[in-house]
């Protein structure tokens, strides 16, 4: 006797296999209990495939109305108070810690000291998303707070008046770009612009390509303090 087609009421299914009411209602429409669970397995493998897909997309296209992967307001023009590279203090004045957007908002005096000049200079700036104020003549930054060797938070560090890794070293100026250490390149950043009174950072583009500075490319001496690891 088969029984996919059992030729018993679907009471007389229930008692016989032990099925409760849901085997009762699988003989009424002739579904064997293997084939049953072979459906369920199947429905649960779908779901958490669904699920799977659903998270690799949202990972690689995160949030984009206004969380990380999105344009973001990280505040006014007015909450960043710039300075000269060698007087930044975190969250005081010329660099600032933005969790939300997962990036160092640098905000640099229209004094800074560059290292180039005339249309060199423009060409480094804009290379390296680097944002000139049309108000004030100040230069804003955003760098991508992740260490470019291996992915670490990078801390910055007042004492260094630089960024350090305290995974393995890596070490970066104010604006980002490489000093010493395993980093390939200098710090990623992400576009950046000033609309109206707001600070408003891109974290859906990230410029990966500013590499290790030379004498043509370099932004900003040095800091003169001793950075220990």
């Amino acid at each position: 006797m088969s029984i996919d087609t059992p030729p018993i009421s679907p009471q007389q299914y229930e008692v016989l296999h032990g099925g409760g009411a849901e085997a009762a209602e699988l003989a009424k429409q002739r579904i064997s209990r293997r084939r049953f669970l072979r459906r369920s397995m199947l429905a649960v493998w779908g779901v958490s495939a669904t699920a799977s897909v659903a998270g690799a997309l949202y990972y690689m296209f995160p949030n984009l109305s206004g969380g990380f992967g999105s344009a973001i307001t990280v505040g006014k023009a007015s909450e960043f108070k710039a300075s000269k590279p060698a007087d930044f203090k975190l969250e005081i004045q010329g660099v600032y810690h933005r969790p939300t957007a997962r990036a160092y908002v640098i905000h640099l005096d229209p004094s800074t000291a560059f290292l180039l000049k005339g249309d060199v200079l423009k060409e480094q700036l804009t290379s390296e998303n680097v944002v000139k104020d049309p108000k004030d003549g100040s230069y804003w930054i955003a760098l991508y707070q992740k260490c470019v060797h291996l992915g670490c938070t990078v801390p910055f560090r007042d004492n260094c008046v630089s960024f350090k890794c305290p995974c393995h070293g890596s070490h970066y100026n104010v604006t980002g770009e490489f000093l010493d250490g395993p980093a390939p390149r200098s710090l990623d950043r992400f576009q950046m612009v000033l609309q109206g009174d707001d600070v408003v950072v891109n974290t859906g583009t990230i410029n990966s390509t500013v590499a290790h500075p030379d004498a043509t490319t370099k932004l900003i001496a040095a800091p003169t303090v001793e950075c220990s690891a």
